[in-house]
């Protein structure tokens, strides 16, 4: 299998099974309800777990929550430590409603300090990192290959300030340097012990230290989301490679979501709430929605795209109703080859659709268990009540009482069922959820 690394900006080979192949995606910030952009990465890290899986490989996904953060503070100062945990058990609870079970490990944070402090110790005193009045920053000029990951090496301009936490610019011996250890300022309601003093943690070491504590000091893949490769992961890697730790090996970076032509994001408040999402289209529909873009790629959402999605779990639905007979079509390799290229979602979507024309029952069920629709292919057998209310019906219609048999089928909707009329039959089929 081979996958794009933004690093070498080309296409590498994973190992052979059974590998392992570790994995380490960025999780949210949490200090609200996690909008439908923020879910992708964490679509694709456990579709491509499961992939992996089913390859061969031994596998396992890390996946963080970052509920130590400046956001986290300005959303509710003094209360702040609340909102954090009641967000990570939204991001939890909203997540879990996509069907695709768990990352293996979900660090969070607030549980992994010591880990943090003991690397921002070495970083000191190895000189990578200084202390200035309570604050520990990492030396950007220590590490010649700063940049690399980005693009953006010998750039200097390019690279200045490179947070979106706010830093004492004054403490910084190079405009390029990044906090490590933030000093507790009034108003803040956490903070930790050290030997540079109370504080925090700045953003960017918390990853390289949950990272390395759960995969060790080097791992096959590291996701996240494209607007994170700098700073973030570039600083990321900095400071374990100033370490001699390898870090990550291949970086996926998915595109993001665009709503009306903009990014999707919580600071330009077009954002659209998985929460809200699921309840309006369902979770199939959403998975659905997301095999149709490339995870490299951007992706658009609006009720256009997300109708075509909702159509198509119907199409895929209606194969496991049908009774024709199988037609020719691909077979399993043609999946298997598409996911394996790069994981090009789209095209094992196109395969999906090919099994489905064709009938191919058994190969379509196998792949939609792949992504999590496996729901597709069950069709539970009705209730007695609504068999007996579809009864009534098919006799209102043979009877010419139309307006009886309108009335009945919008009872059967009621209850979340659906009336599908062929000749003189009928098949009875459950609304999606």
């Amino acid at each position: 299998m081979r996958l794009y690394d933004t690093a070498t900006r080309q296409l590498q080979e994973l190992p052979p099974p059974p590998g392992p192949i570790r994995m380490y995606f960025c999780g949210p910030t949490v200090y609200q309800r996690i909008h439908i952009g923020n879910a992708r990465p964490f679509v694709i890290s456990m579709w491509l777990r499961r992939w992996l899986k089913l390859s061969g490989y031994e596998v396992t996904l890390a996946e963080n929550i970052t509920d130590i953060n400046d956001k986290i503070y300005a959303a509710a100062p003094g209360d702040s430590a609340r909102l954090a945990a009641e967000a990570a058990d939204w991001y939890r609870e909203d997540t879990s409603a996509l069907g695709l079970d768990r990352p293996d490990v979900e660090p969070q944070a607030t549980e992994s300090v010591p880990a943090i402090v003991a690397m921002i110790g070495q970083l000191v005193s190895s000189g990578h990192a200084y202390h200035a009045d309570g604050d520990v920053y990492f030396r950007v000029a220590s590490f010649p290959d700063y940049g690399k990951l980005s693009g953006r090496h010998g750039d200097e301009e390019a690279t200045r300030n490179p947070s979106e936490e706010d830093e004492e610019a004054a403490r910084k011996q190079d405009p390029r340097d990044f906090a490590l250890w933030k000093a507790h300022k009034e108003g803040e309601d956490t903070s930790w012990e050290s030997p540079w003093g109370p504080g925090r943690p700045g953003w960017h070491i918390e990853c390289s230290a949950m990272a390395e504590e759960h995969l060790g000091p080097a791992f096959e893949i590291h996701g996240g989301g494209v607007d994170l490769i700098f700073p973030d992961h570039e600083n990321e890697v900095s400071q374990s490679r100033a370490l001699g730790h390898e870090f990550a090996r291949l970086w996926m970076h998915n595109g993001m979501l665009r709503l009306s032509g903009e990014k999707m994001s919580k600071s330009l408040g077009n954002i659209v709430s998985l929460r809200k999402a699921l309840e309006e289209w369902g979770r199939e529909t959403l998975l659905v929605y997301f095999l149709g873009g490339h995870w490299r790629k951007p992706i658009d959402y609006s009720d256009g795209v997300l109708t075509q999605a909702y159509a198509q779990t119907f199409t895929f639905r209606n194969a496991f109703i049908s009774d024709v007979p199988a037609l020719p079509s691909s077979d399993w390799s043609a999946f298997e080859n598409a996911l394996n290229d790069d994981f090009n979602t789209p095209e094992a979507l196109a395969v999906l659709h090919e099994w489905a024309t064709a009938g191919e029952k058994g190969l379509l069920r196998r792949g939609l268990k792949v992504f999590g629709l496996k729901q597709l292919a069950d069709i539970p057998e009705p209730p007695g009540e609504i068999r007996e209310l579809a009864e009534q019906r098919q006799e209102a219609r043979r009877s010419k009482d139309f307006e009886r048999a309108d009335a009945l089928r919008r009872e059967i909707e009621s209850f979340r069922w659906e009336v599908r009329d062929s000749g003189d039959g009928y098949t009875l089929v459950p609304q999606q959820q």
